[in-house]
């Protein structure tokens, strides 16, 4: 059927103005995809697993993979000890190691915790410019030999960079020294643990120490992990026996 001019015209002003409307209407799919992510968030939590090492600290890490360490060239007939201290740096027994190790002239080594060095920067560089050195003793102490292969790298490429890297809880294997080794990391271990760990009192930790004392000896101690004011009580009182003996305090080439 034909229909004259002026109904034409006003057909397809009818048609047009529905396809302007639709056209104006956004779609469903489209409203969904503007949707703020806060609002989105209301259905439910992420499904995204907490990191508590940062990829960037980790990646660094990466960079020495190829390093290897160095020869050491330690005289055992030397009237030397190497005082380690683990799990640290503390806020608040830290410094007071420090200051004990200052009043006998004193140096150490450091086995820091990553997490620990994350949340007091100030003092492992407050230690490095008494003297001593720092260790890497991973991200947050786990026993490594129970840990994947994957873990185990991030465990240790999390840790502070170091040459030195100790195992906790002395748990390791050929795998996990050949993982710090490819991070140009030497496992380092210890020859006398003072058990200053399990709080024995301050009389059993300085007779371990005195007791221990031979040269070259590598001795384990914490200023970390808990209350450590039996720790510094012996440290004082056993230094000034050993110093009259004759021995000197070096920090391990780390």
């Amino acid at each position: 059927m034909t229909l004259p001019p002026g109904k034409l015209l006003l057909v397809a002003a009818v048609l047009f103005g529905a396809a302007l409307a639709q056209a104006a209407k956004p779609s469903e799919h489209h409203t969904a995809a503007t949707i703020p992510a806060v609002h989105q968030a209301a259905h439910g939590p992420l499904a995204v697993q907490f990191q508590h090492r940062t990829p960037a600290k980790a990646t660094r890490r990466q960079n020495h993979r190829t390093a290897k360490p160095e020869t050491w060239n330690l005289n055992p007939s030397a009237k030397v000890i190497y005082l380690t201290f683990d799990d640290g740096p503390q806020r608040v027994y830290t410094p007071k190691v420090l200051s004990v190790l200052a009043k006998y002239r004193a140096k150490a080594t450091f086995f820091v915790l990553g997490r620990e060095v994350a949340a007091h920067p100030e003092l492992v560089a407050q230690t490095r410019r008494a003297g001593h050195r720092i260790g890497n003793h991973t991200w947050d102490h786990p026993k490594l030999t129970k840990l994947s292969a994957a873990q185990l790298r991030q465990e240790i490429a999390s840790g502070v960079r170091s040459k030195c890297f100790r195992p906790p809880f002395r748990d390791t294997n050929a795998s996990v020294a050949a993982v710090a080794a490819q991070y140009g990391q030497r496992q380092v271990l210890w020859d006398v643990d003072t058990k200053d760990w399990s709080k024995p009192g301050t009389d059993r930790i300085e007779r371990a120490l005195l007791r221990g004392a031979r040269p070259g000896a590598i001795i384990l101690m914490h200023d970390g992990g808990g209350d450590r004011s039996e720790t510094v009580a012996a440290l004082d009182r056993a230094l000034p026996h050993l110093v009259a003996q004759g021995y000197t305090f070096r920090a391990l080439p780390c």
